[in-house]
Order: C-alpha cells, then structure tokens, then sequence
C-alpha cells in the first residue's frame, strides 16, 4: 500500500500547489485592477511629452488645442446596443504637437456628419487599444480596430491616443468608457485544481480500500 499512498500524496500535493498558486495570481491581478481603476479615476494631468506605452497606459490626462481636419471611423457597438463608429481625430496641442483623440461614438446615419474643426478641451485616459487588426478600408473610412501607430501614420499625429471622457465644448460623438481588457479568472482556476485534489484524495482513499480489501 505503501506505493499508491505516495502516489496519492504527491498528487493531492501538486494539485494543491496549483491552487494556491492561483491564490496567489488573483491577488497579484487584483492589485493590477486596483491600479488601473485608481488611474482611470485620478486627477488629470498634462499630455507627458514622450508618453511611455507601459508607464502611462490609462493615465487620466487632460489635452486642450484646436481639432485639425481629418477623422478615422472605428466600426464598434455603441451604448445600449447598436453599432456605429468611433470617431477619432488628430488634435493639435498648445505646444504645437498633434495627438490622436477617439471622441467617442457616433451611430451609423451620422458618421459622415459635420464635425467641423475648432478649439476643443478633452479630459480622459491615454490608451493603447488592442482591438485586433485595424483593416481599414480608406475609400469609405471604415476601421475594424485601433492601431495607434497606423492611425497616427494616416492623419500625421504622433501614436499617441487619448479616449476621451469629456470634451468642451460637447455636442459631438458620445464618450465611451474605457475598455479595460485584462481577465482575471484565477479564482475559477483556483476552485478547479482544488476540486481536482479533492477528487484525487477521494480516488487514493478508494484504491488504498480496495487493496485492503483484497488482502483480507
């Protein structure tokens, strides 16, 4: 019996070791949600001169200057169902550089609508989507994802994007939130390798009762 004891030990041990090594995952990602959440929510701050894509993804940045023509149109689903287009557009900052704005979404019947040029005031997050491949269609300006580095080569911004949360003055597409695409499904992980241990643990008490059984 000693054989298959061990063999039950060091199962219900590895399966174990999972699970709380899941434990431990989720709140290492619990940690990483808080800080994103606290970004989202915190005070905005100035455009930084070199935004670093890791550093200051979802940094709450407030970006004042005059929208320059031009617009990309990101096909998505909108609040509340529907679908219709994101809207962004190169804005030009005080200080002469030119950064990506995603103002929000517009439905289908108004993406070709007037959104002249002007003075705008944005408050929201720098983001580096990651939407899947942009595929655009540049005779009708129909996207199917973000790509910050090739919209920015198509409407001569530096590849920097800010979502916005806010614009003055407003009227134009409707701000969507932030989309924050970071799963955190550790403690279902978590639950499965334990149940594993204990079913492991059930088997080994049933193998072990049989051979005792059979030498009897």
């Amino acid at each position: 019996m000693i054989a298959p004891l061990l063999v039950g030990l060091l199962g219900v041990a590895v399966l174990v070791s999972l699970g709380v090594w899941q434990l431990q995952r989720l709140e290492w990602k619990r940690g990483i949600l808080a800080e994103i959440g606290a970004r989202l929510a915190a005070a905005p701050v100035p455009v930084p001169e070199i935004p670093d894509p890791v550093a200051d993804r979802y940094l709450r940045v407030r970006a004042e200057g005059t929208l320059r023509p031009g617009e990309i149109h990101v096909y998505t689903g909108g609040p509340g169902g529907g679908v219709g287009y994101r809207i962004v557009a190169p804005l030009q900052l005080a200080d002469g550089r030119r950064i990506l704005v995603d103002r929000g979404f517009a439905p289908i019947e108004a993406k070709d609508a007037a959104r002249p040029p002007g003075p705008l005031a944005v408050t929201g997050n720098l983001v580096w989507p990651d939407d899947g491949p942009p595929a655009p269609d540049r005779a009708r300006n129909i996207w199917t994802g973000r790509d910050v580095a090739l919209m920015a080569a198509d409407l001569g911004t530096a590849p920097v994007l800010v979502v916005a949360a806010e614009a003055e003055p407003g009227g134009g597409p409707v701000p969507l939130p932030v989309s924050v695409a970071i799963p955190n499904d550790h403690l279902g992980y978590a639950v499965t390798w334990f149940g594993l241990a204990a079913v492991w643990t059930l088997m080994t008490v049933l193998w072990l009762w049989r051979i005792k059984r059979g030498t009897d």
